[in-house]
C-alpha cells in the first residue's frame, strides 16, 4: 500500500496556475501525448576518464516521438559514422569510444549533445573528456640528511602532476603508516613537518607514496635517510658525512619560541567557492612542540561545518558560503612564547540556482505563461536564452513571445509554438545550462489516481485523498460525497491546488464513499474513492514497575484495544533494544513473563502495540533484588483454583478464566487443564494442556461434537491440588471429519482377495454422528476406474475375487452425517499370494575344497513368484562315502537364503563324499518346486586318527607297534606316518601293551622375545579350524580360555601376553559338531617384565675391538705352542693317566666300577649314541663326557704324541648338527627322532 501511495504522490506533480506554472506529461501514463525532447541523464561537465577502458560519453532524453540525436565536439558536427571507433547506442544518445584501435589522447575534446523531435531540440552541458594521469616520479638521488636533535625539518614529497591529483601518503618499507602527532605531521601539499626531531626520528625509509584514484596505482618516492644527531655526534661525524649530505643548523638547537613553516609571514589570502570546501593550514615549530588554535576575526565559527585536522593544524569549512569570507587567525603556542597569522579568504560563487531551474510549460492555446530563469553568482553572472539550441535573438520572431532579462512571457499561445527554450547563466567561475519546454495542447481532463482507491486513517488524525488529473487547460477539481448533494466547501475539509482534498480531524461520520470531478473546456471526468476511519489503537492496561527477588518470575501485562479490522503485532523492547534471546523470556499476545530473574533481567521493557495504521506504547522498569533469607516454612499443595469461566466461544475453541487457589509457600509451577467429553466418555477425565503457573487464563482449542466440561488443578513443588470444580458444560457442533484413518494396508489372507485395513478415527475424532468409511481401490498397473463401497465404523474391507498378487492402490476416507473428511492419500497394497509355480533353473554347484561347496542358480522370474520374494532354500544330503561301496543317506540338510540370492555356500560337508541337492524359490505363502536334483563330489581330505595304537613284544632293541584304521578316512587310506621319540626316563605304570590316545600335535614349543610369545607346532589332523588358547595360570576365578584362530598356519604370535605373568598355552582342533575336540599338550609361558632399557656392551664399538685384539692375540699364542708341540717329542699318555689321582677323571668299567685304561673296542654299540636298558626303557648313558659321542663308535684314534684326532673329524661335527635341531623340536636333552614311512 505504501508503493502506491508513493506512485500517486508523484503524479501530484501538476500545476493550477496560468503563470509560472510547472507541469509534465505523463508519458508514462497517458499514450500519444506530444511532448517536445527533455534531456533526462548526461556525463558530467568535467569528465576524467580512465584510459584503459572505452570512453562512454551519456546522453539520454525522452519525448513524443522519440528524439533523435547528434553530437558536435570542439564547436563543429561530430559525424559518427566517419570515424570507425565510435558507435552510438541505439535509441539513445550516448556515445562508446573503443580505444582498443585508437588512443584515448584522440578524443580528449569538448563534447555536446543534442536531441531533438518535431516539437523542439534539447542540448546538453558541454562535456569535456579528459583521461585520467598518473605520471611516474622523476628520477632523482636524494642525499640524507643528518640533523641536529630538537631543530625543524621538513621533507618534501613533490609528486608528479596527475589528473586528478593524488593521494599523498607517508609509509616505511613495510608498508605501514609513519606515526604522526602535533609534533609531525603531513601538510595539505604532501610534505611531512618536524617541529623539532628527536633521535627516534632517525630512519632510512621515509618513502612518500601517492595514490591516483582513478588507475587506482600508487607511485613511490626514493626513501629518504634521516639522522638525528646531538652536538658531539656531529662534530665526530662530520667528516664522513660532508661531502654527500646536507647539514642543517650547526649551532646547539634551544628551546625557542614557535614560527610558522606554513604559511610564511603574518598574513596570505586564501580564495574559495560557494559550496566547496574550505581548507586552511598552519604548521609551527618550535621547542617544546607548539600548540594550534584557531579563531575567526570577524565572527565565529560554523560549528556544524567546522572540523579540525593533522593535529589541529587544518581548519576544514565544508559547504561554504558568503557568510564564511573573512579574517581568520591561526595562532602557534608553547611555553617559550606565541605567534600568529592571518588568512584573509575571499569567497566567489559560480552560478547557482535561486528558485530552481526553469520548469516545463504546458499551456493550451489562447493561454499566457512565463518561464524563469533566477540564478545567483559572484560575480553576478550572465544569462542568454536560447530557443531549439539556436540563440534566441537568431530564432524567428513570435509575437507571443517577450524576453526580460531573466525571464520569458508567452501571451496568448497558439498551437504550433511548442518549443525547448535554453537558460545558460555564467561567470567567470563556471556555467549553468538548463532546458525547459513549452508544449501547447489541447487535452481534456484525466483524473490519474487509481479509481475506488481506498484511505484508511485512524481517528482524529488527519485525512488526504488525491485527486491527481492532468488536462489541457489544466482542469478545476470538484469534491462531493455520499449523494453529490453539493461540493465539499469550508469546514472540515481543505482543497489543494493540486486537487488533494484534506479533512484535519477526521471522524467516524467521515467515512465513506468521495467522488472527484476533474473539468474543463473540453470535457468532464470524474473519480470514485473511499475513506474509512479506524478506533486507535490504546494499550489498556500497562505495565507496571516490578521488583522482583533474584530467582523469582516477573510478568508484566499491556492488555491492548484496537480496531477489530486492523492486524495487531506485539513487540517487546528491552532498554529500547531487542529482547535478548533467552528462553526465560516468554512474549504471550498480552504479556510478558520473566522466569528465573537475574540481575542481567533488570531494565526498562516497553510493549509496543503496530498495526498497519499506528501503534502505541507504554513502558515499566524491573528491578531484580536479592533474595532475603526466610525462616523455614511448611509447604503444602495447593488449594484447588476457583472460579472457573468460559468466555470468547467460538466454533473451536473457546477462553478459560480461573482464580488460583492459595500456594501455601510454594509458588505455583503450572496449571493443568482436563476435560470429560460427557456424550462419549462420562466420567473419564482427560488432560487437554498445561500452562505457566502465573497464567490464569488459557485459550483452548477444541475438537466438533464434544460436549465438554474443564477443570483444573495446580502443581507446585509439593504436588498437584485437588481438582476444582467443574466448569459449566461447553458443547461443539458437529463437523465432517477433519482428518482421515491411517495405517492403511492392502494385503490377502487368500490367492484371490484383498485385505484393505486401516485404524480407525476415535469417537474425538469422528467430530459428529453416522461416522462411516468411504474404502475405494483400483489396480495400479491397469488404468481403471475407483471401485468404491462405504463401510460401517470397522477397520477392514475384504475385497474377493481379485487376481494373485496384483499391485493396487487404495484410499479410505473418513465420512459422517455432516460431511466427508479431506481428500484422501493413496496407500498401496497386494492382493494375496500362491505357492510360486516354477523352480530355479540352471543348477549347479562348485566344490571349493573338501568341506564347502557353491551352489548356483538363476533367479525365478517375478511374475511366476506370486508373492512377495522371500528368498531361496537348498536342501542338501550326503548319499554316501566314496571309498565305501554301501549306500549311506544322512539326513536332508536345509540353508535358506533371505532375499534375492542368486548363489549360496554349503559348509561343513564331508570330504570325499557323493551330494545330492535341489533349490527351491519362497514366498510369503510357502516354498515353491523343487529343481531337477544336481549331485557333486568333495575331494579327498585329511584322515583322522587311528583309533587305537598298541605296543607288544618289546625288545632290548626292538618293538612292535598295532593299530587300527581311523574311523573317518575322509578318502582312501595310502599308508601311515610311524613318528617316536626317546623317553628320557621310565614312566612306571603305564602298560606298553595297551592303547593309547594319540594327539594330531606333536613338536608343540614355545619361545618369548621382544614382540610376544612364537608358538609353533606339527599337526597331522583332518580339522580345518586350529585354534591356540591361553589363559592367565594363576587366574583365581575360573577364567576362560582366549581363542586365536590359526588355520593353515605351523606357528604364531601371541603379542597379547602382559609382561610379569606365566600363562597356560594349548592347541585345539575342531572337527564337525560329530568329532571330538583334539587337544594338544599344555605349555607354561612366562612373560618376562619390561626392565629399563640398558646399554648391550656387546654391541659397543670398543668393546668388540678389545675382543678381536684378544682373539688374536691366543691365536698367535696357539700357533706358537703348536709350533713348540711339534718339536716336543711324543705325549706320555701312561705317565699322564698315572699322575691323575681323581677318579673323576679315570675312565670307569661298567661291570666292577673300576678305573681302566682308555679303550677304542666297542662291545655294545648304542642306537644312535644311546643304550637300552635291561628294564625296556631307552635311556642316555650315565656319563655325556664319553669320548666315544666325539666319533662314529670306535673310531676315535690318537695320533703318534698322544693328541686325541676324531674330535677334528667331519663326522663330529655332522652330529652337532643333529642334536642341535633335535634339541629345538622336544623338550627332551636327547631328541633323537627318527621316523620310519610303512606303506600298505
Amino acid at each position: 500500500m505504501m508503493e502506491r501511495r508513493r506512485m500517486d504522490a508523484a503524479l501530484l506533480v501538476l500545476f493550477l496556475g496560468h503563470l509560472a506554472a510547472a507541469l509534465e506529461v505523463p508519458l508514462d501514463l497517458l499514450e500519444g501525448l506530444p511532448q517536445p525532447p527533455t534531456i533526462t541523464h548526461q556525463s558530467p561537465k568535467d569528465y576524467i576518464i580512465d584510459p584503459r577502458e572505452n570512453i562512454i560519453i551519456h546522453c539520454e532524453a525522452k519525448g513524443k516521438p522519440h528524439p533523435s540525436f547528434s553530437w558536435t565536439r570542439n564547436g563543429t558536427h561530430f559525424d559518427i559514422d566517419e570515424d570507425p571507433n565510435v558507435t552510438m547506442k541505439p535509441h539513445s544518445g550516448t556515445l562508446v569510444v573503443d580505444i582498443s584501435r585508437a588512443k584515448a589522447e584522440q578524443y580528449e575534446c569538448v563534447y555536446q549533445c543534442t536531441a531533438r523531435n518535431k516539437h523542439g531540440t534539447a542540448v546538453s552541458n558541454n562535456i569535456v573528456v579528459r583521461q585520467s594521469r598518473s605520471p611516474l616520479w622523476s628520477k632523482e638521488k636524494i642525499k640524507p640528511i643528518v640533523v641536529q636533535e630538537g631543530v625543524s625539518l621538513v621533507l618534501p614529497c613533490r609528486p608528479p602532476v596527475g589528473l586528478p591529483p593524488p593521494i599523498i601518503f607517508w609509509m616505511d618499507n613495510y608498508f605501514q603508516k609513519l606515526p604522526q602527532s602535533s609534533r609531525v605531521s603531513q601538510s595539505l601539499n604532501g610534505d611531512l613537518y618536524f617541529a623539532n626531531v628527536l633521535r627516534e626520528d632517525s630512519r632510512n625509509d621515509y618513502i612518500c607514496y601517492a595514490r591516483f584514484p582513478y588507475t587506482q596505482t600508487i607511485q613511490q618516492k626514493q626513501p629518504i635517510t634521516v639522522k638525528v644527531l646531538n652536538m658531539d655526534a656531529i662534530n665526530d661525524t662530520m667528516a664522513a658525512f660532508y661531502n654527500d649530505t646536507d647539514l642543517f643548523s650547526e649551532e646547539p638547537a634551544d628551546e625557542r619560541k614557535p614560527t610558522f613553516l606554513v604559511p610564511s609571514g603574518p598574513s596570505s589570502s586564501k580564495t574559495v567557492l560557494r559550496g566547496q570546501v574550505l581548507e586552511m593550514e598552519c604548521i609551527a615549530e618550535g621547542l617544546p612542540t607548539p600548540e594550534i588554535s584557531w579563531t575567526k576575526v570577524s565572527g565565529v565559527l560554523p560549528a556544524k561545518r567546522t572540523s579540525f585536522l593533522h593535529y589541529q593544524r587544518t581548519l576544514r569549512i565544508v559547504n561554504v558560503s558568503e557568510s564564511d569570507a573573512g579574517d581568520y587567525r591561526c595562532t602557534g603556542r608553547n611555553q617559550l612564547g606565541s605567534v600568529h597569522h592571518t588568512i584573509h579568504v575571499t569567497v566567489k560563487a559560480a552560478p547557482y540556482w535561486i528558485s530552481g531551474t526553469p520548469r516545463n510549460l504546458v499551456l493550451a492555446p489562447g493561454e499566457n505563461g512565463v518561464l524563469t530563469c533566477r540564478a545567483s553568482g559572484t560575480p553576478k553572472p550572465s544569462i542568454t536564452w536560447a530557443m531549439n539550441g539556436i540563440p534566441i535573438e537568431n530564432s524567428p520572431k513570435d509575437l507571443s513571445r517577450k524576453v526580460e532579462d531573466d525571464t520569458i512571457i508567452f501571451t496568448d499561445v497558439q498551437t504550433g509554438s511548442s518549443a525547448v527554450y535554453q537558460c545558460n547563466v555564467s561567470n567567470d567561475y563556471g556555467y549553468l545550462l538548463s532546458n525547459a519546454f513549452v508544449n501547447v495542447l489541447s487535452e481534456p481532463p484525466r483524473v490519474l489516481t487509481p479509481a475506488n482507491k481506498v484511505y484508511q486513517v485512524i481517528k482524529n488524525h488527519r485525512a488526504l485523498m488525491d485527486c491527481a488529473s492532468f488536462g489541457s487547460p489544466i482542469p478545476k477539481i470538484e469534491w462531493f460525497k455520499d449523494s453529490r448533494s453539493s461540493t465539499l466547501d469550508g469546514d472540515p475539509y481543505i482543497h489543494h491546488d493540486n486537487g488533494t482534498l484534506e479533512i484535519q480531524v477526521a471522524q467516524a461520520v467521515n467515512s465513506g464513499k468521495y467522488t472527484c470531478v476533474a473539468r474543463n473546456m473540453l470535457g468532464i471526468y470524474e473519480n470514485h474513492i473511499y475513506l474509512e476511519v479506524k478506533e486507535p489503537t490504546r494499550i489498556l492496561k500497562q505495565p507496571e514497575y516490578k521488583v522482583v527477588q533474584r530467582g523469582r518470575s516477573a510478568v508484566f501485562e499491556c492488555k491492548v484495544k484496537h480496531d477489530p479490522s486492523l492486524i495487531p503485532t506485539m513487540t517487546w523492547l528491552k532498554d529500547d533494544g531487542e529482547l535478548p534471546d533467552d528462553e526465560r523470556l516468554i512474549v504471550d499476545s498480552d504479556s510478558l513473563t520473566i522466569t528465573d530473574a537475574t540481575e542481567n533481567d533488570a531494565g526498562v521493557y516497553t510493549c509496543i502495540m503496530n498495526t498497519t495504521l499506528d501503534h502505541d506504547s507504554a513502558s515499566a522498569e524491573l528491578t531484580v533484588v536479592e533474595a532475603t533469607p526466610t525462616p523455614a516454612v511448611l509447604s503444602e499443595r495447593p488449594d484447588a483454583p476457583t472460579d472457573l469461566e468460559l468466555t470468547d466461544q467460538k466454533k473451536r475453541s473457546v477462553q478459560l478464566t480461573w482464580t488460583p487457589g492459595d500456594e501455601h509457600n510454594s509458588p505455583i509451577q503450572k496449571f493443568l487443564i482436563q476435560y470429560e467429553d460427557i456424550l462419549h466418555h462420562r466420567g473419564h477425565w482427560h488432560n487437554l494442556t498445561e500452562v505457566l503457573g502465573t497464567k490464569t487464563t488459557a485459550h483452548l482449542k477444541l475438537s466438533p461434537y464434544v460436549h465438554y466440561t474443564f477443570r483444573v488443578l495446580a502443581l507446585n513443588a509439593v504436588g498437584f491440588s485437588r481438582p476444582s470444580f467443574p466448569s459449566r458444560m461447553f458443547k461443539t457442533e458437529a463437523a465432517a471429519p477433519d482428518e482421515n484413518p491411517t495405517g492403511i494396508q492392502g494385503f490377502g489372507t487368500e490367492h484371490d482377495n484383498l485385505v484393505i485395513s486401516w485404524k480407525p478415527l476415535t469417537s474425538l475424532q469422528s467430530n459428529g454422528p453416522g461416522l462411516h468409511y468411504k474404502v475405494m481401490w483400483r489396480q495400479k498397473t491397469v488404468d481403471s476406474e475407483w471401485t468404491t463401497v462405504t463401510v460401517a465404523n470397522t477397520s477392514k474391507f475384504v475385497v474377493s475375487g481379485t487376481p494373485t498378487f496384483v499391485p493396487y492402490e487404495l484410499k479410505v476416507q473418513a465420512v459422517n452425517d455432516h460431511g466427508a473428511g479431506p481428500e484422501p492419500v493413496i496407500a498401496h497394497g497386494y492382493s494375496g499370494e500362491d505357492l510360486p509355480v516354477a523352480a530355479p533353473e540352471n543348477v549347479q554347484a562348485v566344490v571349493r575344497n573338501s568341506t564347502v561347496a557353491d551352489v548356483h542358480w538363476d533367479p525365478v522370474p517375478s511374475k511366476l513368484i506370486r508373492g512377495h520374494l522371500k528368498g531361496y532354500k537348498v536342501y542338501y544330503w550326503k548319499e554316501r562315502n566314496l571309498h565305501k561301496h554301501n549306500p549311506h543317506h544322512s539326513d536332508q540338510q536345509v540353508l535358506t537364503f533371505s532375499g534375492n540370492h542368486t548363489h549360496g555356500m554349503l559348509p561343513g560337508l564331508h570330504p570325499f563324499s557323493l551330494y545330492s541337492f535341489n533349490v527351491r524359490v519362497y514366498n510369503g505363502k510357502g516354498e515353491g518346486p523343487a529343481s531337477l536334483t544336481q549331485q557333486f563330489e568333495t575331494p579327498e581330505g585329511v584322515p583322522g586318527p587311528p583309533t587305537s595304537l598298541i605296543v607288544t613284544n618289546p625288545n632290548l632293541d626292538s618293538l612292535t607297534l598295532e593299530w587300527n584304521p581311523p574311523h573317518v578316512h575322509n578318502g582312501r587310506i595310502t599308508g601311515y606316518t610311524l613318528k617316536y621319540q626317546p623317553a628320557l626316563i621310565s614312566q612306571p605304570g603305564i602298560d606298553v601293551g595297551a592303547a593309547l590316545p594319540v594327539s594330531p600335535f606333536v613338536n608343540v614349543n614355545s619361545s618369548v622375545g621382544e614382540s610376544g610369545a612364537l608358538i609353533s607346532w606339527e599337526y597331522w589332523g583332518p580339522e580345518n579350524n586350529i585354534y591356540v588358547e591361553y589363559k592367565n595360570q594363576n587366574s583365581e576365578a575360573e577364567e576362560e580360555w582366549q581363542k586365536k584362530l590359526v588355520n593353515g598356519s605351523q606357528t604364531y604370535m601371541l603379542k597379547e601376553l602382559k609382561g610379569g605373568i606365566s600363562y597356560r598355552v594349548r592347541l585345539v582342533a575342531k572337527g564337525h559338531h560329530d568329532q571330538p575336540l583334539h587337544l594338544s599338550k599344555e605349555l607354561v609361558v612366562t612373560v618376562p617384565a619390561v626392565a629399563s632399557r640398558q646399554v648391550d656392551i656387546a654391541t659397543q664399538g670398543w668393546f668388540i675391538g678389545l675382543m678381536c685384539a684378544i682373539a688374536l692375540l691366543i691365536l698367535i699364542l696357539l700357533i706358537i705352542c703348536f709350533i713348540q708341540r711339534n718339536k716336543g717329542g711324543k705325549y706320555p699318555v701312561k705317565e699322564k693317566e698315572d699322575a691323575h689321582t681323581d677318579p673323576e677323571f679315570q675312565p670307569m668299567k661298567d661291570d666292577d666300577c673300576t678305573f681302566g685304561e682308555y679303550s677304542d673296542n666297542e662291545d655294545h654299540k648304542p642306537l644312535k649314541g644311546s643304550r637300552t636298558p635291561s628294564n625296556g626303557t631307552v635311556k642316555r648313558d650315565d656319563s655325556d663326557d664319553s669320548l666315544v659321542d666325539y666319533g662314529e663308535g670306535g673310531d676315535g684314534q690318537f695320533n703318534e704324541d698322544g693328541s686325541f684326532i676324531g674330535q677334528y673329524s667331519g663326522k663330529s661335527a655332522s652330529r652337532d648338527t643333529a642334536e642341535g635341531h633335535e634339541s629345538s623340536e622336544a623338550p627332551s636333552p636327547i631328541n633323537a627322532m627318527n621316523s620310519l614311512n610303512s606303506f600298505v
